[in-house]
């Protein structure tokens, strides 16, 4: 199979290869799943840059990519042989394991490759693992959320889109924070904020008579802290997925305490048993009705893993970079 991978840490252009490697075979518990498309996530380019505090190469040889969608063309003992030909969408691909979805073919455990409606195409299915999946989970862990409102910061970006678009289908009231009007549009927000020209805390409390906001999807805790403490109601919830300005912030615990407010850190990675199972449920609903609208930055072919891994790390993209595989 082709694949492309890295046996050791560096710019893009400097690390990855593209070559022939041997089709895994699945483990008892696996599928086996011809990729067509795979996702690039910011996450999988600060792996390959060795960007993370104490990074180690945890492999000899690393296939990138935790996002992809392919079709199932094999399965290891103990799964039912009926999942052959099943359109799926893969989570995890890469997480603490060698080989990820740069690929023509990933074995992984039968449960990380959901089935993908013929609504949605493969480019799209590559979006899900982590930037749908952490829109679900910041928007819906903590209850339903009819007839709240809610606050997304960074609107335009992956996730912030999904949670925009997710926090509407719930039934919630949305207000987002965006740098321009194209990124509003982007947003796909009717309610936004300039963050780049206007008071947020002020601009929010108007928007909503004074009564805060119940729950916050935030991009950014280190550098939102002060504007989420000052919209956020008494027993609201900010779910939090970075903290890239400030990765250590210091907390103004009082300030939350007094409002009883719940801070949730979340990963994506670590969302597993009855609560992915509800987020996969809820995104395949709404996947089979046509209710969401993806982004998908076309990335080219595997050959041009380089550029498109530069092209997420530039960070002026709006969408998920996806190549065609």
């Amino acid at each position: 199979m082709r694949a492309a991978w890295y046996e050791q840490f560096g710019e893009a252009e400097d690390v990855l290869t593209v070559s022939e490697m041997p089709v895994p075979d699945p483990a008892p518990g696996e599928v086996l799943v011809r990729l067509y498309a795979t996702g690039i996530n910011p996450s999988d380019v600060k792996l390959r840059a060795g960007a993370r505090p104490g990074a180690t190469m945890a492999f000899p040889r690393i296939i990138p990519h935790s996002d992809g969608a392919g079709v199932i063309e094999a399965v290891g003992e103990g799964i039912p042989k009926d999942r052959v030909g099943d359109r799926v969408w893969i989570w995890n691909g890469s997480w603490q394991r060698a080989f990820g979805t740069a690929a023509e073919y990933i074995a992984v455990p039968s449960e990380q490759a959901v089935v993908l409606p013929a609504t949605t195409t493969f480019a799209e299915g590559a979006c899900f693992g982590i930037p749908a999946m952490t829109a679900w989970y910041a928007l819906f862990s903590d209850g339903p959320i009819e007839g709240k409102t809610v606050v997304v910061t960074g609107g335009a970006g992956t996730v912030g889109r999904y949670a925009c678009q997710m926090a509407r289908l719930g039934g919630a009231r949305l207000i987002t924070t965006v740098s321009s009007e194209e990124k509003a549009d982007h947003s796909t927000s009717t309610e936004w904020i300039n963050y780049r020209d206007t008071d947020v805390t002020t601009a929010v409390m108007e928007m909503t008579g004074g009564a805060g906001v119940d729950r916050i999807v935030d991009v950014d805790f280190g550098a939102n802290q002060a504007a989420s403490l000052g919209i956020i109601k008494p027993g609201g919830t900010i779910a939090s997925y970075a903290s890239a300005s400030d990765m250590t912030p210091t907390l103004q615990f009082y300030g939350f305490m007094f409002q009883n407010v719940t801070l949730r850190m979340l990963i994506v990675y670590q969302l597993v048993g009855e609560m992915r199972r509800r987020g996969e449920a809820a995104l395949t609903g709404w996947l089979e009705n046509a209710a969401l609208s993806h982004a998908v930055v076309g990335g080219g072919s595997l050959e041009n893993i380089a550029s498109a891994h530069d092209k997420v790390t530039a960070g002026d993209k709006l969408g998920t970079v996806v190549l065609d595989v």
